[in-house]
């Protein structure tokens, strides 16, 4: 008998992401702030906080909703000794930083109230030192009654002192001692967390290293059971490399962060400007160089690899708290950005927006990566940037073959620059060049697929069709959709 896969909700395809850092993002007048905060304006820090909590977020959403954005991911929330908070203390508290439990239930009524779903990071392979359970075995030691909650190696432990910790931790950062998730009493309480949360009202959990945890049958009885309480409820893991094993069973995660697809668009469309020093920074791969046969092989491998219905509840992204800036990547080249950008938004996915790259925020690796957003410098903002992300999110929501259609690679007779492809369903079919030479390019299609009208729907190219040829014709480093009309 052949087993039912649990399907994505049908929500994600339509979902266009949105990923804030809470402490970066926005700050609220109505949260009592912290006495020492950095200046909001000042260089990102290791350990500083800036002071950004979730009614800022809330107070922003009008932002958001003109950008088209109709999902949000929030790295995490809950509460922690650090800015970024994955050193989890309390699973089942809002940080007071960021405003509680009331400001939690004031931005997601918002965001609800305004048509955005709401994901949550789930950080469950590790806590942090001041973990209730962890504390009580760094002030028992072997008499703690939480012994077996963790994986202790050798005694006395070192929590703090630099030397080996003596338990297991992530990476072996003595701050982020990891969970013993064979202890069945831990496993159940890391699921209750995941219904918890799911009570609450969220629509998705990002689930950071869920690879990390190797205890069998756990993501599938967190995936049964969170949706038990909310059949719609979005599962992505954060999986570097192939995603196989965790998604296309679908008796775990959804989708994945999809930093293949992003690696190979970045590698393509920015080519030799690829900052080689935060590439080599990087555990995806922007380098080496991709031409257009080489990125479309790479495309092509990729849609082989999952299933259609994987495909459609992957997050696709360029960059992430965890990459350096997109922007940075690619050497400072606004082009680059914009054609990663407009192939990111014509891929089946979920397309998602790392804060602030939409204005032209920079940065390398952590902490420069994580900068705060600049409301009051507007000066600052790269209008053209801003423009492109605000046109493609319209794009992208008025056409639904962008958002469920067929990708299909055209056999282009061209040099090594120029890539098209066709997005199609039974309604529509959409055609997307894009040129990333420094001289204007051409290419001839012969596709008896294709028709033979076409209206530009984004961006500017010559085309025309004669003899049953399409001649495409782009400027240097630019790229462009068309609408095709009269299909055979």
């Amino acid at each position: 008998m052949t087993r039912q896969i649990d399907r994505p909700p049908a929500w994600v395809a339509d979902a266009i992401f949105y990923q804030i850092f809470p402490d970066r993002f926005a700050s609220s007048d109505r949260v009592d702030k912290a006495p020492n905060l950095e200046d909001w304006d000042s260089p990102p820090t290791i350990f500083g906080y800036k002071g950004g909590d979730l009614l800022g977020i809330a107070e922003k959403l009008d932002y958001l909703v003109d950008l088209g954005i109709n999902a949000v991911y929030l790295n995490p929330i809950f509460s922690s000794a650090s800015n970024h908070r994955y050193h989890t203390w309390d699973y089942y508290q809002i940080d007071p930083m960021l405003g509680g439990e009331a400001a939690f239930d004031e931005l997601l009524d918002a965001c609800h109230g305004s048509g955005i779903r709401v994901v949550l990071d789930g950080v469950f392979n590790h806590c942090g030192r001041g973990f209730l359970r962890f504390n009580d075995l760094l002030e028992n030691g072997e008499s703690s009654a939480w012994l077996d909650w963790f994986l202790i190696e050798s005694w006395p432990l070192h929590a703090y002192d630099g030397k080996h910790p003596g338990y297991q931790a992530w990476w072996g950062n003595a701050a982020l001692p990891k969970f013993n998730t064979d202890n069945p009493q831990v496993a159940e309480y890391l699921l209750n967390i995941g219904e918890y949360w799911a009570r609450r009202g969220i629509d998705g959990w990002r689930l950071d290293v869920p690879n990390e945890i190797t205890t069998e049958g756990f993501w599938e009885q967190f995936r049964e059971r969170v949706r038990a309480i909310n059949p719609d409820l979005y599962i992505v893991g954060e999986i570097w490399e192939d995603a196989t094993d965790w998604i296309v069973r679908g008796d775990r995660f959804d989708g994945t962060m999809n930093y293949h697809f992003g690696g190979r668009t970045i590698a393509f469309t920015a080519g030799d400007r690829v900052n080689a020093q935060l590439a080599a920074g990087l555990p995806f791969p922007v380098a080496p160089a991709l031409d257009a046969p080489a990125y479309g092989d790479a495309v092509e491998e990729l849609l082989r690899r999952y299933p259609r219905h994987s495909h459609l509840a992957n997050l696709n992204l360029l960059g992430s708290h965890d990459t350096a800036r997109v922007l940075s990547v690619v050497g400072g080249d606004i082009d680059s950005v914009i054609l990663s950008t407009l192939l990111n938004f014509t891929f089946p996915g979920a397309p998602s927006i790392y804060y602030g790259d939409e204005i032209g925020l920079s940065g390398g690796n952590d902490p420069g990566s994580r900068g705060t957003f600049p409301w009051k410098r507007t000066d600052l903002w790269n209008d053209r940037l801003l423009r492109t992300h605000r046109s493609l999110v319209a794009l992208r929501r008025e056409h639904r073959v962008l958002r469920h259609g067929e990708y299909r690679r055209l056999p282009a007779e061209d040099g090594s620059s120029l890539y098209t492809f066709a997005m199609e369903d039974g309604q529509e079919q959409l055609l997307i060049a894009v040129n990333t030479s420094d001289l204007g390019s051409s290419a001839t299609i012969v596709d008896e697929l294709l028709g033979t009208e076409f209206r530009t729907l984004w961006g500017a190219g010559g085309i025309k069709s004669t003899d049953g040829e399409i001649h495409i014709a782009l400027a240097p480093r630019s790229g462009a959709v068309w609408e095709v009309g009269n299909r055979p």
